[in-house]
């Protein structure tokens, strides 16, 4: 199967030509989340019945060229582990995936222990895939031929196991499991999301609840221009100074960037071109008053609360029957029904299967299996 690298719409022809008659194609992502400030998409691979493709979104716009044969109901989109790489794609090039499968779900639905793609190659077809660019910076460009062949093998075997997973979950009867799984996978992708408010960074270093005021403004401060540089050069928090250097800067005292560099694991170049700002921001925490201070921000409150005890009571009732019927299917205990579900389950008390199917995460497939022994539980401690 060739490999085709395309860059440019210019160079895109083979590919425009390849999609209009594809009946399935193989799909994966790469983006820069871990090197970078910025998750943005920077590479997408694409496998046909003829050729797989390694398309480069930073170098043009792909989205029209790829948008019909990804949102065509009659073209199999065939993924692994598709929940982050779909609300991707619907984010940077507003393509919504239709007729998705899944083989991370599948898999999951026919109870192996071992999920990821290399693994499920390995057990399959005795395939062993190199992890040599799990880490790699997808952003970066030019890319290597190595690099262009490591992400080309996340969708190259894509058909061939999704042909024998399908024999498996037909045998076992659990292919429409698995569709209204990628159904639902589907429609977590095209929900309008809230945009979510800015975290207060100091939220996130181990301890800073317990600070003085003073010291958590500084911190925060420190944190904050920390964020600024990532941003603008576009580099992971981690690589412009990690977290403990930072804090062991700030307990120091630094009047002069020579106290920032003397602090290790603070980079000499970092203190050299951005310390003296950082110094700045310190000391005008200084001079806040009192009533200026921000506190350490209070956890908010989501859901329902904590459950009663009869709730809790239920719900290990409820638990029981779903261990038993998991360890008969042969599959996880969160697999077949996650403990949230189940909480929420008994908070809800559902008194018919469509008021259980109303409960968030409940899938028909599941109601189908555990519905009525459920109900007749419930109906049983009224």
């Amino acid at each position: 199967m060739t490999l085709i690298h395309v860059q440019s719409l210019q160079n895109s022809e083979v590919l425009r030509a390849d999609l209009s008659s594809a009946r399935h194609v193989g799909l994966d992502c790469e983006a820069a989340g871990f090197h970078r400030y910025s998750d943005r998409l920077c590479l997408l691979q694409l496998t046909t019945e003829r050729n797989t493709y390694v398309i480069d979104p930073l170098g043009f716009d792909p989205s029209d060229l790829i948008r019909n044969v990804l949102e065509n109901p009659e073209v199999s989109v065939i993924m692994h582990s598709a929940d982050f790489d779909l609300r991707l794609l619907r984010r940077d090039l507003g393509i919504h995936v239709t007729a998705l499968f899944d083989t991370q779900i599948a898999a999951q639905l026919l109870g192996e222990e071992a999920l990821g793609l290399a693994s499920l190659l390995e057990s399959r077809f005795e395939l062993k895939l190199s992890k040599k660019y799990q880490r790699a910076d997808w952003a970066e460009r030019p890319l290597s031929d190595a690099m262009l062949n490591y992400a080309a093998n996340d969708t190259r075997h894509l058909a061939r196991l999704t042909d024998v997973l399908k024999v498996d979950l037909a045998a076992a009867g659990r292919i429409e499991w698995v569709e209204e799984e990628c159904l639902a996978l589907e429609s977590a992708a095209r929900a309008v999301t809230e945009p979510e408010l800015r975290e207060d960074p100091v939220v996130r270093i181990k301890g800073a609840r317990h600070l003085p005021l003073r010291q958590l403004a500084e911190l925060r401060e420190a944190l904050e221009w920390r964020d600024e540089i990532a941003r603008n050069r576009d580099r992971a928090l981690f690589r412009v100074i990690g977290d403990t250097p930072l804090i062991e800067a700030l307990a120091v005292r630094p009047n002069s960037t020579s106290d920032l560099t003397n602090v290790k694991g603070f980079p000499t170049r970092l203190a050299a071109e951005e310390g003296r700002d950082l110094l700045n921001r310190i000391k005008a925490v200084a001079h806040l008053d009192e009533s200026e201070l921000q506190p350490y921000p209070k956890p908010e409150r989501r859901g329902p609360g904590r459950p009663s005890p009869e709730v809790i009571a239920l719900a290990d009732k409820l638990k029981t029957a779903r261990n038993q019927k998991a360890e008969e299917l042969g599959l996880p205990r969160g697999t077949l029904l996650a403990n949230t579900v189940v909480l929420e389950i008994a908070r809800v008390a559902p008194r018919t299967l469509e008021e259980l199917l109303n409960v968030q995460g409940m899938r028909r497939w599941k109601a189908n299996i555990l519905g009525e022994k459920l109900i007749t539980m419930i109906q049983r401690t009224r």
